[in-house]
Formats: C-alpha cells, sequence, structure tokens
C-alpha cells in the first residue's frame, strides 16, 4: 500500500457492541471498524450448572473453552475449588481465570479443542480412567472436547454457560458495502460467527465479500469453518483478541 493511502475498513463479526474490546484495539491502530455482530452472547438456564458446581468436588477436572464460561462459573463460584485442576483452551482464556486467582494446570499450546484434547492425551493414564471432568460450554460447543475426553476413558459432564444466538443485523447496510467491494477485511473470533455471517447474508453475498476482503480468523477451527465453505482464512499470529488485530493490521497494511 502507497504512503498515504487510506486503508479500506475492516468488518469485526464479533459479538461486541461498536466500543467492544477488539474494535478497540483495531481503532486504536488507525484502522475504521464496520460492527457486523453475526452472534450475540445470551444467558443460558443455569440449573445444570448450579446443580453440577454444587458437587464440584466430585469432578477431577473443569474444562473452560471461553471466557464466557469462565464468567458464568465464577459468578457461581468465586473461589477455586480446592482438589479440582483447571484446563484452559487458550491463553485468554487461561490469563482470565488468573486473573480471578484460579490457578490453570493445563493449557495446550495451540488455542483449539483438538489440542486440548491432545494435550490431556499426552498426560493420560490407566490410572485416570473414569475421571469425572465439567465442562461448561456454549450452546453451540462442538462436540471435540467431550467426544475426544470421553474417548479417552472420561466421564464428561457437558452443561450449558451461555447461549451463543444469531443477531438480526442491517442487511441492506451490509449488502451495500459489499457491493461497492469496499471492505479491506472481515475478522472472524468463532466458528459460530462464520456460520451465522454465511447465513444472514446468503451464499451469493457471503460469496462476493470473501472473494473480495480478507478473512481473519482468531484460531485454526475457526480458520476451518471458513475452509469448509470454500475460503481460506489468515489466522491470527496468537489466538487472542490483541493477536487477531494485529494480524489484521499487518495484512492491511500489505493489501493494495
Amino acid at each position: 500500500m502507497s504512503a498515504g493511502a487510506r486503508m479500506r475498513p475492516v468488518v469485526v463479526t464479533r459479538a461486541e457492541g461498536d466500543d467492544g474490546p477488539l474494535s478497540r484495539e483495531l481503532r486504536g491502530m488507525g484502522l475504521e471498524v464496520l460492527s457486523w455482530p453475526a452472534v450475540s452472547i445470551a444467558a443460558a438456564d443455569h440449573t445444570a450448572l448450579t446443580a453440577a458446581l454444587a458437587a464440584v468436588q466430585d469432578f477431577r477436572w473443569i474444562v473452560f473453552a471461553s471466557r464466557h464460561a469462565v464468567a458464568a462459573v465464577l459468578e457461581r463460584l468465586p473461589a477455586a475449588p480446592a482438589g479440582v485442576r483447571i484446563a484452559a483452551v487458550g491463553q485468554a482464556t487461561a490469563l482470565t481465570l488468573r486473573q480471578r486467582a484460579w490457578p490453570v494446570n493445563l493449557v495446550p499450546e495451540e488455542a483449539s479443542a483438538a489440542a486440548l484434547v491432545a494435550a490431556f492425551a499426552a498426560q493420560w493414564t490407566p490410572a485416570d480412567a473414569g475421571a469425572r471432568i465439567l465442562f461448561p460450554a456454549s450452546s453451540r460447543a462442538l462436540p471435540t472436547i467431550a467426544a475426544g475426553l470421553s474417548q479417552l476413558g472420561a466421564r464428561v459432564l457437558q452443561v450449558e454457560a451461555y447461549r451463543t444466538e444469531a443477531v438480526t443485523l442491517d442487511l441492506a447496510e451490509c449488502r451495500a458495502w459489499i457491493a461497492r467491494g469496499a471492505i479491506g477485511a472481515v475478522t472472524f473470533a468463532s466458528p459460530s460467527a462464520v456460520t451465522e455471517l454465511a447465513q444472514a447474508l446468503g451464499e451469493e453475498d457471503f460469496e462476493r465479500l470473501l472473494s473480495d476482503a480478507a478473512a481473519v480468523a482468531i484460531g485454526r477451527t475457526t480458520a476451518r469453518e471458513l475452509s469448509a465453505r470454500g475460503h481460506a482464512a489468515v489466522v491470527a499470529e496468537s489466538a487472542t483478541l490483541h493477536g487477531l488485530a494485529l494480524t489484521t493490521l499487518r495484512l492491511m497494511q500489505t493489501r493494495p
């Protein structure tokens, strides 16, 4: 990009407002942001979660795959339960726990469900067979974690900690931007954001959007969802919002 040229705007599909953390990061880097929240985070029926936490000492592990799950659990259980080990998918989720004085015993190098299962497998022994694991999850959690840990011989209780729901977009405005070919990049912070944006826009407009704009995924699981729809994605250098923003900036600086 030539010096002084104005970079095209970046779409944020994450469930956050105009002044959400990813949007602030991108604006702080000098990028224009379009807020197209494809999903929202909503409260779940916490009956099953509350019951599980009342008997938390029955579990050997609690597995957290997102900061939303952390928030739902810590609202009901502020202090880490003694003797229960904690696993987190990604450094951002682990940091949220540590900021509340919860120890984190296992964090895979890659922030993905498959990497977490692999990390468990690497340390799993026959003595661990039958270990109970609590997995507070999204209403749309993929089966990778629960199924993978069950195959190791764990007894996994997956309970809904929060709901991931579709958001009604201003489709006329979105399609006007797409028709102009004026978008530089689209950021995706979850597979659900990919699914819901594709469904909201329709196959034709989703194809037009990502044929012109770069797709930037927070991690490999999200990138695989894009790949399954025929679109390559640039994966963030770290699976955090800062990493997603920084990768987007660097990509935009090199695009014509």
